[in-house]
């Protein structure tokens, strides 16, 4: 196994000063040359563990104002899901299907466990979203993808979870990319109605089993459309 450079070794012990330090977005980091002499290293290397970071979030480089906590937003996540995706379908192999598959499997096993208590407030946002897609499937006839994704994320809303919220929309904006650009073809929009009413309904009366049958209905069409074909 190759060693570390010193810019990696820099990045390492950077996140480690942020935890070790309690700091969180937007918190300031020490200054270049505070850097330099805290890690005994060149100018060069603590610049290039930095613009490592800055682009996975981790810290924000602000000219002329100092360095950050980034954002720790988990896009540059989403963004290498949707790439090795894209490139896998192009080469022939189920990147897409494999993407999609695991969404499957973290949405149906989650949709049981909002069922123990959602707050009415929240199925009234879900009631209003399939109202929207109805809407939209008869005005337009197709359901708004930007409808479709905010569904998925108010339907977790109760389980108060930043992170699952994060790794959820990740997932989401993936696939949202990657079909766009491969365009996998579209169901039709009144069936996509249909099954997130009944995910809805399903939730409502608090039937686990039942939500989770739906979401995996929810998810048939998509898997039909996307599953390789058996090898000759």
């Amino acid at each position: 196994m190759a060693r570390p450079t010193m810019a990696q070794d820099i990045e390492r012990r950077l996140k480690e000063l942020i935890l070790e330090r309690g700091l969180g977005p937007g918190d300031a980091l020490p200054t270049e040359a505070e850097l330099m002499e805290l890690f005994e290293a060149g100018r060069v290397s603590v610049r290039e563990a930095l613009k490592a970071l800055q682009a996975v979030n981790v810290v924000e480089i602000r000219r002329g104002f100092g360095t950050f906590v980034g954002s720790l937003s988990l896009s540059p996540f989403a963004e290498g899901l949707a790439f090795r995706a894209a490139v896998r379908h192009r080469q022939g192999e189920p990147g897409l299907f494999e993407l999609m598959r695991v969404r499957e499997a973290l949405e149906a096993g989650l949709v049981g466990t909002v069922t123990a208590g959602i707050p009415e407030e929240d199925l009234g946002v879900l009631r209003g979203l399939v109202a929207t897609m109805d809407a939209e499937a008869r005005e337009n006839g197709r359901v708004a993808r930007s409808t479709d994704r905010a569904f998925h994320l108010a339907l977790y809303a109760s389980l108060d979870n930043h992170l699952l919220s994060e790794v959820l929309d990740a997932f989401w904006a993936a696939m949202d990319r990657v079909r766009e650009d491969l365009d996998d073809g579209h169901q039709d929009p009144l069936v996509t109605c249909a099954q997130h009413r009944e995910i809805v309904e399903a939730v409502e009366a608090a039937d686990g089993a039942r939500a989770v049958r739906a979401m995996r209905t929810h998810f048939d069409g998509i898997r039909t459309r996307l599953e390789p074909s058996p090898a000759r």
